[in-house]
């Protein structure tokens, strides 16, 4: 299994280091079945995040029709509400209109061709499910985010589920920024093996927590 992580500019990067850490892991501890790296849509760079002016490098150009898993992480900064995007007096550091600014890159375009190749899951952390969602990515798919976004993703025409991590087949969703590392390790579990993953969680000293959601068996009545 080959992952992209995708910096752009502004990105958060615990959404994208926690993956990476946990999944460059679960390569050394599966000899190799894993392999991991950063990339950005615009080739190789210094991509600056939005965390105080950390940077970081990505090593390729995203290929959207390399098998294996695109992973996408939300953005940092001021904490903003994503419905104030036309507001000209949201602050030019807020989330919100980080997030957005992808839809100005190259980005969309490559996360659409990703989508829709069936050899490739795309996977987000955070925020990152609404970059896909704002470029119309996403409609009639089920997915989470940080919780101050779920009504975003709904008015986008997501089936928004409050959840830690949120299996939808070829999508695989994170919510908050510590999720980064569930998310990561379910991948693994799902992809390499629970021996692999349950490894990975006893290095890092991290039990995973909260729901993983699939869309599977009969719907609950209502309460």
């Amino acid at each position: 299994m080959h992952v992209q992580i995708v910096l752009f500019d502004g990105f958060d990067p615990l959404d994208a280091i926690a993956p990476f850490e946990v999944l460059h892991a679960g390569g050394t501890a599966s000899g190799g079945a894993v392999s991991v790296e950063l990339v950005s849509a615009e080739g190789p760079r210094e991509v600056v995040s939005g965390a105080g002016g950390l940077s970081l490098r990505a090593t390729g150009t995203l290929d959207p029709r390399r098998p294996g898993v695109v992973l996408v992480p939300g953005a940092a900064g001021r904490v903003g509400d994503p419905a104030d995007l036309e507001d000209d007096a949201t602050p030019e550091d807020a989330i919100p209109v980080r997030l957005a600014r992808t839809l100005e890159t190259g980005l969309p375009v490559l996360l659409k061709a990703a989508m829709e190749d069936e050899r490739i899951t795309v996977a987000t952390v955070c925020g990152g499910s609404l970059v896909l969602a704002m470029a119309g990515l996403l409609q009639g798919r089920h997915a989470t985010t940080h919780h101050m976004g779920v009504d975003l993703l709904d008015a986008t025409g997501v089936h928004a589920v409050r959840a830690r991590v949120v299996d939808d087949g070829d999508l695989i969703t994170a919510a908050g920024v510590t999720s980064g590392l569930d998310l990561g390790l379910y991948l693994l579990e799902r992809e390499v093996g629970p021996q692999i993953a349950h490894a990975v969680e006893e290095l890092f000293a991290h039990e995973r927590r909260g729901t993983t959601w699939r869309p599977d068996g009969p719907e609950p009545a209502t309460f």
